[in-house]
């Protein structure tokens, strides 16, 4: 806020400043004027006929200067309103990047972890995505190890999707479904806060076990 101030102010006094350095816009009308009354001996057509062209060219130089003044006010009004919105632009930014460095921090504030099997779809928070059968097979088999508290290796995840027996079912696999479910879930914020890695133990679903539901 005292930013905004700060700029309203110095572009308000700029504005004063050069309002008052520009020239009088009568000073040439004035000037005219003086010929005509020290040169009432000018009768000459050819001599009425210059002071005529002055007088006008006075109101002409008059004319143009007003619209320098305008051009130069709204100049100053468009140069503080775009200082403005970028200062505010930088403002909302900066606390954006807060907010996201909160979530990291924190992870997803999930209320609701609903899954649909028949829908194939999940909705978080009562947000709708639309999965592949694939995908919401490996959510569902998170969804099922983070209600018992455990975290599965990616030969784990393999092996309860594929039916075989852990040893036969090579960790890739199972890192590759993950990256397959963070892909269709899109939004990599969400992907990536939701389903976590955890180093030399596996994949669990980073949210309160209470609030999921597979139907």
């Amino acid at each position: 806020m005292g930013g905004v101030i700060a700029i309203v102010l110095i572009l308000s006094l700029t504005a004063v400043f050069l309002f008052l350095t520009l020239p009088d816009g009568n000073a040439f009308n004035a000037r005219v004027e003086r010929i005509f009354v020290e040169n009432d001996a000018l009768t000459a057509e050819a001599e009425i006929k210059l002071l005529e062209i002055l007088a006008l060219s006075g109101t002409a130089f008059s004319e143009t200067l007003t619209s320098y003044r305008i051009v130069i006010f709204v100049l100053l009004v468009f140069a503080t309103a775009l200082l403005i919105a970028a200062l505010v632009f930088l403002v909302m930014l900066v606390a954006l990047n807060r907010r996201m460095a909160q979530i990291e921090r924190s992870g997803i504030q999930v209320s609701s972890l609903l899954i649909s099997r028949d829908e194939n779809t999940v909705y978080l928070n009562n947000m709708g995505f639309k999965l592949t059968e694939a995908a919401m097979e490996t959510l569902a088999v998170l969804a099922e190890a983070r209600m018992d508290d455990d975290v599965l290796t990616g030969a784990e995840i393999e092996s309860v999707i594929s039916g075989r027996s852990k040893e036969d079912c090579e960790e890739a696999a199972g890192a590759t479904r993950i990256k397959r479910l963070r892909d269709t879930l899109g939004n990599q914020m969400i992907s990536e806060l939701l389903v976590k890695n955890i180093a030399r133990r596996g994949y669990m679903l980073a949210i309160d076990k209470d609030v999921i539901r597979v139907i």
